[in-house]
């Protein structure tokens, strides 16, 4: 059986990914994404606001899952980062509505995972980006994602502020 994959539908550009660390935004169960190897981002060229020049549906990029965190630009999201990626063109690898698919290596026929260019990501702190760039975190979600990491309850969750 295969590693689990994470698959998503993004306008975003290589760049963009790059500097926030990952791929974000999206709307997942935390846990399961968590609990995959790898995603594969498929170009939305579709998007009005798309910022990459791959054709739509292709796959152009497989990152290693390293956290699944809140996302920096939407709030009740996700950013899921990575520790390494690979760019990659493989045409025809997005079908359905849905933005956000889970897969297994075996699914996908075309990419070989072993065989791909793995590159480090740029220097990235997430925390620093949700304090710089996003709305921050109110305590529930903080106590929320803190509950997911750790397997325990919220309520079992204390946090300080010491201003």
């Amino acid at each position: 059986m295969g590693d689990n994959v994470v698959s998503v539908f993004t306008f975003k550009s290589i760049d963009t990914i790059l500097d926030v660390g990952g791929t974000q935004s999206w709307t997942l169960d935390r846990a399961r994404a968590k609990a995959c190897k790898y995603a594969v981002l498929c170009r939305n060229a579709h998007h009005s606001d798309v910022e990459g020049p791959e054709a739509h549906g292709s796959a152009f990029m497989v990152g290693k899952v390293s956290d699944i965190v809140p996302s920096t630009e939407t709030q009740g999201r996700w950013l899921i980062l990575f520790s390494e990626y690979a760019l990659c063109d493989v045409a025809d690898q997005w079908e359905g509505r849905n933005p956000v698919r889970f897969w297994t290596t075996d699914d996908f026929d075309l990419i070989d995972f072993d065989a791909l260019n793995w590159e480090p990501m740029p220097e990235f702190s997430a925390g620093e980006a949700v304090t710089l760039k996003g709305p921050g975190l109110t305590i529930a979600e903080a106590k929320a994602g803190l509950s997911l990491t750790f397997g325990v309850d919220p309520a079992a969750i204390e946090i300080i502020i010491r201003a």
